[in-house]
């Protein structure tokens, strides 16, 4: 159906460009345009390792931007330039990539990004009251950084980890059913310099550490892959286990094939 502006011919108006709500741009007048000679050799070194890993070079653009981002703690107009070179890409579609995915940062980011779950689950089990008492413990107004860079707050959407609601993560890692104090006491001893350890998995690193771990590289951290499922994931499997539920097996009958025909009703 078209629109009374077609049915006139008349042109129709479309916006583009950053929302007013976005973060940030990667093309900001403070960011790095170009890396010296010794940080470019160095990140080639790094992404031809990563990039032998591939087939085709292209399909190494994901963990080069995260190799990007731990050198410059976000992504860089130097950054997008340097992973198009590798890939044989054009900083546009490059961009187009590391605008989809919100683990890539535009903005500066402090050593270690604190994100608060304010999806639906979450948000109901305290998420929202977590999130605007960080930001007011924190002395920001919104999502931000801590004046001694320590600290960058913002909202998440979900972690997949509504079994623990509510949820924070600190550089990726999980803190599980958090409150408003428990919180508080994380972004202080972060700030403090102190060891932090998430409730899964290894002490925390700094965001441009864990950068470096995304794009592929070991994780030297004592314990990184160690852990297991809790109660509340395996709640679940438990129950179905206690009454013998059974999923069907592979090539048997659906729910479909086993219902009555009409005839069958009659």
């Amino acid at each position: 159906m078209s629109t009374p502006q077609q049915s006139r011919g008349e042109p129709v108006f479309l916006q583009f460009g950053r929302l007013a709500d976005e973060p940030g741009e990667v093309v900001r007048p403070d960011a790095r345009r170009a890396y010296p000679a010794d940080v470019r050799g160095r990140l080639r070194a790094d992404a031809d390792h990563i990039v032998s890993r591939y087939p085709q070079a292209r399909s190494a653009l994901l963990p080069l931007l995260h190799l990007v981002q731990a050198e410059d703690g976000y992504l860089t107009p130097a950054g997008i330039e340097f992973c198009a070179v590798v890939v044989d890409l054009s900083p546009a579609e490059v961009m187009a990539v590391a605008t989809f995915y919100s683990m890539y940062r535009r903005t500066p980011t402090g050593d270690y990004l604190v994100g608060v779950c304010t999806n639906t689950l979450c948000a109901v089990m305290g998420g929202d009251e977590i999130y605007a008492d960080l930001a007011d413990h924190l002395g920001l107004d919104g999502p931000g950084t801590t004046d001694d860079g320590r600290v960058t707050l913002e909202r998440i959407e979900c972690n997949a980890a509504c079994d623990y609601a509510p949820v924070v993560m600190v550089n990726w890692e999980f803190f599980d059913d958090q409150t408003p104090e428990e919180a508080r006491r994380v972004v202080d001893d972060l700030r403090a310099g102190r060891t932090v350890t998430p409730t899964r998995g290894a002490p925390l690193c700094t965001f441009r550490q864990t950068s470096r771990i995304l794009a592929g590289f070991p994780d030297p951290r004592p314990g990184a892959n160690d852990g297991a499922p809790g109660e509340a994931t395996l709640a679940g499997l438990r129950i179905a286990r206690e009454h013998d539920m059974r999923a069907p097996e592979p090539g048997g009958p659906t729910r479909d094939d086993t219902a009555p025909t009409p005839d069958e009703e009659a």
